[in-house]
């Protein structure tokens, strides 16, 4: 209206009255109509043209500005220091060091460095373009200190992150008896707050009290940042809870710090507050406070954060966009999250990378169908991309592609990164590519205790127990300290080739960490311990732990079962729910195995139905297999049938081999028959199968059946596995095959066993070749099952081990019953116990009898 006035009136405006109008509007934001007053004007010096610069960089038009400079330049109009000021500005803010540099030239020839706005403008403008060694030459060549230029560099450094620098400049400011202030203190908190150095930041904070700038707002904003970024909740909350009325960044900063630090209930509680309060959430706090909502696992409240992005008009904002798609996966709910993913307008990197993060736990292959749409869609995936596609191929097994992905990972020259190195092995450990992870062991520039512990566990998953042992070693070489995840994955890898004495070093390490009570270590320990054939231990670490979940009491009733102590186990169930322990599918399996090794079919058929009526578990394959074998065992093979008919699942070849090994044990010819022709369509290369076939035509006398069954395997090129025991004496482990004449003591073990037949021959035993399923001579049937594995494992041991009273063998198939009967008299003779674990269980022979009571 006043500018309408005064056109109408016919007044002559002077230079000043124009340069009043293009100030008023650009300082109003109307910055089309300022440059109209600016084109209207007859005469443009250069305080209108300096005006008109400064009214653009006030609205952060920085490129804006630089081209109304160049146009000024153009004009013939010699800018002054207040302009050059206001350019520098402009450069600062659209980062152009470039121009920026060519004014410096300007400036030196004009002789306007002595300036100092200009020369702090300088410092600014290098400082926040990272060119810090050009930042600090001009601060200190300036003829005059001042605070500006040096909070300007020291602001760059911190931005670079250079706290060391930044706390040097700040005590050279304190020496030379610089004047600083508030904005010194917030700038050097900066610094602390960008490299996380808490002793610094708290030093700057007792300057801040001593200095009386303690109730300043921003200062203690940017306390509250420094703490946050240093990791210190408790005391951020302390300067935050003294603030009268923080701003959003300030609620946001506190809400990122409660998040990171893993206290999402306290960061929720936090953001409700805010919004109680009135203010307005910004893009920044929506983004921590759903990061925070996706570790709660509340989809109700989820979906309320959901409409608060709505309500403050955020939708569309790409970062929040991605929050919202994690909150969403993580929780479980792919199609609200794939429905973000699907409705948004741009997609970034992090957005593919949200979305496939989902599905990379997921068996199926839509992780990788993910990945291949990231390529179709000209991006370029990153190390993050590249850990949730190998955890994809991880998930479903797929070795093939992860090798494809490993290219492209040497390719982007990501193979040496930890991380990225540690989904690498992981993919090929779980895959059984052994000696692809050891590469990738080999090429990392640093191994960190996650790395450590992938390698470890999934060595002892891939059945590879002494590389897990080599490895816990080289961890330890590297000074790495194991956590509770590490030993229980060592611990693992000692029950699978069952060395006890790297076990029992693995539980002092356990001790000294102070992980006894963990469950997770405990049950691992009670599984080592149970399968390198000391129950006793295994039963001691059990009973010494105060808190049993579930997965304890699966392994110690499983170790019972395998220990041929199935009362004990069902004993333990029934403790099991008086605890109030909630059984799961693995506890079933354990129960219906001890009734299987038992006999105790009622009881077996009970526990199978009480699954699904009482606690509502469906039964797996492994739980029908337990029943098939129950009834197997005694010999109801009508019933074996009829039960399978009914079956829920289709039978699959776990079935099969159980139904087959009851033919065995019975002689059941026909159906031996039939069911072993469905085993070799199922898994024609497993030599098992052939030779349970070929063994109960051997022992019905069916001779030209074995030689058809020898040479359909012959033809297949399958090859019998050979039987093969194993002891420990002295911290080594000595193998022994059957009919073995390699070792170097073996003629002392041969001399050894002729001492004991001649002694079991004197109380009666009489070998009985039935055992011994080849067409054969007597004689030679004898000789053969008088050099079975597990007997020349016995004889080194008493030789090599006097003062022991328990000899633990290891065997690879089942013990023979010949076999069997043998070791349950010698151990009546020796007075030693002898246990022997076999590829079903452990039998443990003391004073002429066996654990499993002769039902095996």
């Amino acid at each position: 209206m006043i500018h309408r006035e005064i056109m109408e009136s016919g007044f002559e405006l002077d230079s000043h009255l124009w340069v009043s109008l293009i100030n008023f509007y650009a300082k109003c934001g109307c910055l089309s109509v300022a440059r109209q007053v600016f084109d209207e004007m007859p005469e443009r010096d250069v305080v209108s043209w300096t005006a008109l610069i400064s009214g653009f960089v006030s609205e952060g038009c920085g490129m804006e500005g630089v081209r109304l400079f160049c146009e000024m330049n153009e004009e013939g109009v010699s800018p002054n220091e207040f302009t050059i000021a206001t350019v520098l500005k402009a450069c600062c803010l659209c980062l152009n060091v470039e121009f920026g540099k060519q004014l410096h030239g300007r400036i030196v020839k004009a002789g306007l460095f002595s300036d100092g706005h200009v020369g702090s403008a300088l410092v600014d403008l290098y400082g926040k373009c990272g060119e810090m060694e050009y930042a600090e030459k001009v601060c200190v060549c300036l003829p005059k200190e001042n605070a500006v230029s040096w909070n300007s560099l020291l602001n760059g450094f911190a931005l670079a992150g250079d706290d060391q620098r930044v706390l040097r400049l700040f005590c050279r400011m304190k020496e030379s008896e610089m004047t600083f202030n508030k904005y010194t203190l917030c700038t050097v908190l900066k610094g602390c707050a960008s490299s996380g150095n808490l002793k610094a930041g708290r030093v700057v904070h007792g300057m801040v009290i001593v200095s009386g700038c303690e109730d300043e707002e921003f200062l203690s904003s940017s306390l509250v940042d420094m703490y946050s970024k240093c990791g210190r909740a408790d005391d951020a909350l302390k300067v935050f809870w003294k603030l009268k009325s923080p701003d959003v960044v300030t609620w946001s900063a506190m809400i990122c710090c409660l998040e990171q630090q893993g206290r999402e209930e306290d960061a929720a509680e936090l953001f409700s507050m805010m919004m109680s309060s009135g203010l307005r959430p910004n893009q920044f706090t929506l983004t921590s406070i759903l990061s925070a909502a996706k570790e709660l696992g509340d989809l109700r409240y989820s979906r309320c954060l959901h409409a608060c992005v709505h309500k403050y008009g955020f939708a569309s904002e790409t970062l929040v966009n991605n929050a919202l798609i994690t909150m969403y996966i993580k929780n479980g709910s792919f199609d609200y999250g794939y429905k973000i993913f699907d409705t948004m307008s741009h997609r970034d990197l992090v957005s593919w990378n949200a979305l496939l993060a989902g599905f990379h736990d997921n068996q199926s292959s839509d992780g990788l169908r993910i990945y291949q749409r990231i390529l179709e869609n000209g991006f370029k995936p990153n190390m993050f991309t590249y850990i949730s596609t190998l955890r994809s191929c991880t998930s479903s097994l797929n070795s093939e592609v992860g090798k494809q992905v490993h290219g492209q990972v040497i390719k982007q020259k990501l193979d040496s990164d930890c991380y990225v190195g540690t989904a690498l092995i992981d993919m090929y450990v779980k895959s059984k590519c052994i000696n692809d992870a050891e590469k990738i062991i080999n090429r990392l520039n640093e191994i960190d205790l996650f790395t450590w512990t992938t390698v470890i566990s999934g060595c002892a998953q891939a059945d590879q127990g002494e590389k897990s042992i080599f490895y816990f070693k080289q961890m330890q070489k590297d000074g790495v300290k194991p956590n509770e995840f590490t030993l229980a994955g060592c611990l693992r890898g000692c029950s699978a080739i069952t060395t006890l004495n790297n076990g029992r070093q693995l539980h002092s390490f356990v001790i000294k960490g102070g992980h006894v009570d963990d469950p997770f270590v405990a049950s691992a320990l009670v599984d080592m311990y149970g399968k390198c054939g000391s129950i006793k231990d295994a039963e001691m670490i059990f009973e010494a732990i105060d808190s049993h979940d579930t997965v304890l009491w699966n392994t110690i009733i499983n170790q019972y079962v395998l220990h041929d102590q199935g009362e004990k186990a069902i004993k333990f169930f029934e403790k099991m729910l008086t605890k109030n322990v909630s059984p799961d599918g693995v506890t079933f399996i354990g129960l219906l195995s001890a009734c299987s090794h038992l006999g105790l079919t009622e009881l077996g058929q009970k526990y199978f139905h009480s699954m699904t009526d009482v606690y509502n578990i469906p039964p797996t394959i492994e739980h029908y297999a337990c029943m098939v074998d129950i009834l197997g065992r005694e010999g109801k093979f009508n019933e074996v049938e009829s039960f399978i008919n009914q079956m829920t699942l289709p039978p699959n070849n776990l079935i099969w081999q159980t139904v087959l090994g009851a033919c065995k044990v019975h002689g059941n010819v026909e159906l031996g028959q039939r069911v072993a022709e469905k085993l070799f369509q199922i898994e024609p290369g497993v030599d098992s199968n052939y030779i349970m076939l070929s063994n109960i035509f051997a022992a019905n006398g069916m001779w030209d059946d074995v030689a058809r069954i020898r040479a359909l395997m012959s033809s297949q090129g399958i090859k019998k596995e050979p039987g093969c025991s194993w002891v420990e004496v002295d911290g080594q482990t000595h193998v022994f095959l059957s009919q073995d004449t390699s070792h170097q003591k073996i003629v002392d073990v041969h001399q050894k066993l002729k001492e004991l037949e001649q002694k079991l021959f004197s109380v009666g035993y009489i070998p009985n070749t039935d055992y011994v399923l080849r067409n054969v001579s007597e004689v030679e049937k004898r000789e053969i099952l008088s050099h079975h594995s597990e007997r020349l494992a016995l004889s080194f041991a008493l030789i090599n081990n006097k003062s022991n009273k328990t000899v633990t063998i290891f065997k690879n198939l089942r013990i023979c019953g010949d076999c069997h009967k043998y070791m349950k008299l010698v151990s009546s003779i020796i007075n030693k116990d002898i246990i022997i674990r076999d590829s079903k269980r452990f039998h443990h022979f003391k004073e002429g009898s066996c654990s499993c009571q002769d039902y095996w």
